[in-house]
């Protein structure tokens, strides 16, 4: 993983350094990702036939043992481009074929492999992976080299063969586990992207005789990541052509509010910009106030279909921020494991929901309520797995809650009948009692963690109506916790009824453990529309500015990756 380069950019996020070349650049990315994804079907070679490093003897009449040697030589120094993960993994391919080059036949390069390895790369755009940190004009004009030069020497082999490696090495690692590390983004991320599969998962794509579909696999494999990459390409061209009207400030509307026409103009194009469409009035009408509600729905605002300074707000932010929020989402998606489990659950944060799933399945889904953004109540996203479920659970109170809030409490109001003090290892503690009125509902389901957070039922029902649902102490709450139950116990919903007005601290352990995700996607698909969350706990302005390279690639990317197109027509 990288750390992010420091950027020039202030805290408006305009990004405007790189919006003036974007018509021409927008246009040959877009020819570039078309040319290459037409021809990734028939990227590739049959390994079994073509690809045999260790027993190559020559290469273009130069004997193998000189491009071995220069090889190694080579992977002595790491050079610039590729970080210390990339290079080890670099090393260790070679190393497992003998220090032997792996692009290369008796003719030269291996131009079937060396185009799917291209279309890859050119196709990773589509992911807003950052390919100005890959040696892209460096290996255009190594292959370059190779292709003009009758008889090359050993160490211009090595050097083609070497980039063609880094370029690859940097690829894969790069979809298994991200780009940036999440810690130099300040992201409270705690979910290990198993780092230590990634060497296992190079070798075996090297060894595909498809791939360019065999690096594919290597990205995220779920329909909501590939949605998430229609929708970059949807705002690169939303960007390309200007971005959105502002809307200028002025006074809340309601429906049936008079307002001035530019106002209103400028509005119905804002919203017109993300596929809501209104009818043409004088007023804040109906047709607006319902573009409204939807716009509001979509990017976690409070639905009451008027136009007030947080829907302005949220209007008024730019289109290439919005862009760059994708990108920094797609990034989040890779910084989790490639397989999250036969059956998972995964609660997303910003979205204040959570989905069940069984063997690709969703089977279960409710909204939740996480941590407020102050007070160090903030949810981190971390994973687990779940081990067994408490039935009428008491809550014992965390010292820091009843210090700052229960103990000044009780002692001006006098302790509610329902709470009990106890001693811990000499420590005088709190907890709530068993029963309807707990805080902790009927229910907890537990997956022990370093944060000490959970899953539970609660008594505040009325709650769940609320939009922005961000009230916890940490913890989660679940709108359905008869049904999570059922679905994690394999228990019918008479037994769990039963148990929840049972015996009182019941423990229940699970049939299997469980894995569970709590995430941070703040832009995601829903219903087939781009949805974007509520940034609780301001995680997105470091990453979106990490990943604008991704977001909006430079001239001088698009001009490498024209140059390689050409070299591998």
């Amino acid at each position: 993983m990288h750390t992010p380069r420091q950027g020039r950019f202030g805290p408006g996020f305009a990004f405007r350094e790189r919006m003036r070349p974007l018509g021409i650049l927008g246009a040959g990315l877009a020819l570039a990702l078309t040319t290459a994804c037409g021809r990734e079907e028939s990227a590739g070679g049959d390994v079994s036939r073509s690809w045999n490093p260790a027993g190559l003897t020559k290469v273009k009449d130069v004997p193998i043992a000189s491009i071995r040697s220069e090889l190694e030589r080579a992977l002595e120094a790491r050079p610039q481009h590729a970080t210390a993960d990339q290079w080890e993994h670099a090393k260790q391919l070679y190393a497992l074929h003998k220090n032997s080059p792996l692009w290369m036949n008796g003719d030269g390069v291996i131009d079937s492999r060396a185009r799917a390895l291209v279309d890859a790369l050119i196709n990773a755009a589509s992911d807003a992976i950052q390919l100005d940190q890959y040696p892209l004009l460096e290996l255009a004009v190594a292959l370059d080299s190779m292709r003009r030069v009758e008889q090359p020497g050993a160490a211009q082999i090595a050097r083609a063969d070497l980039l063609l490696t880094t370029a690859y090495v940097g690829l894969g690692e790069d979809y298994l586990t991200g780009q940036i590390d999440p810690k130099s983004v300040a992201q409270s991320w705690h979910i290990d992207p198993e780092e230590k599969r990634v060497d296992s998962a190079l070798v075996r794509t090297l060894r595909e005789a498809d791939l360019a579909e065999a690096i594919g696999r290597m990205r995220p494999q779920d329909s909501d990541y590939d949605m998430l990459r229609r929708q970059l390409d949807d705002y690169r061209k939303i960007v390309a052509a200007g971005g959105w009207p502002r809307v200028p400030e002025g006074k809340s509307l309601k429906r049936g509010d008079v307002e001035s026409p530019a106002r209103l103009q400028a509005l119905r194009a804002r919203l017109r910009a993300e596929g809501l469409h209104t009818d043409s009035s004088a007023t804040y009408d109906q047709s607006l106030a319902t573009a409204v509600a939807q716009f509001q729905q979509r990017h976690a605002i409070g639905v009451d279909s008027t136009l007030g300074s947080e829907t302005l707000a949220s209007l008024n932010i730019t289109a290439d921020f919005r862009l760059a929020q994708i990108a920094a989402n797609l990034e989040r998606y890779r910084w989790l494991p490639r397989s999250l489990g036969d059956r998972y659950i995964l609660v997303n944060v910003p979205s204040f929901q959570l989905q069940a799933f069984d063997h690709g399945n969703k089977t279960l889904e409710m909204k939740v309520i996480v941590g407020s953004e102050f007070e160090d109540r903030a949810t981190p996203a971390f994973s687990d797995r779940m081990e067994f479920v408490v039935f009428r659970p008491y809550w014992n109170v965390t010292d820091d809650i009843a210090a700052k809030e229960l103990f000044p409490k009780f002692a001006a109001q006098g302790m509610p009948s329902d709470y009990e003090t106890y001693t811990e290892s000499g420590k005088l503690r709190l907890r709530q009692k068993p029963g309807d009125g707990n805080s902790l509902g009927l229910v907890k389901f537990m997956f022990p963690n370093d944060f000490n957070i959970y899953l539970h039922d609660t008594p505040q029902r009325q709650l769940f109506n609320t939009d922005v649902r961000a009230y916890s102490h940490g913890c989660i709450r679940v709108e359905k916790p008869n049904a999570l139950a059922q679905w994690v116990l394999g228990w019918n919903a008479s037994r769990v009824e039963q148990a929840m007005h049972g015996t009182d601290n019941r423990h229940v352990n699970l049939p299997e453990k469980i894995p569970v995700f709590i995430a941070y996607m703040t832009a995601y698909v829903r219903d087939g529309q781009l949805w974007f969350g509520n940034d609780l706990y301001k995680r997105d302005d470091q990453l979106a500015r990490a990943m604008y390279g991704g977001a909006l690639p430079s001239t001088k990317v698009v001009h490498a990756i024209s140059a390689l197109r050409r070299l591998t027509d």
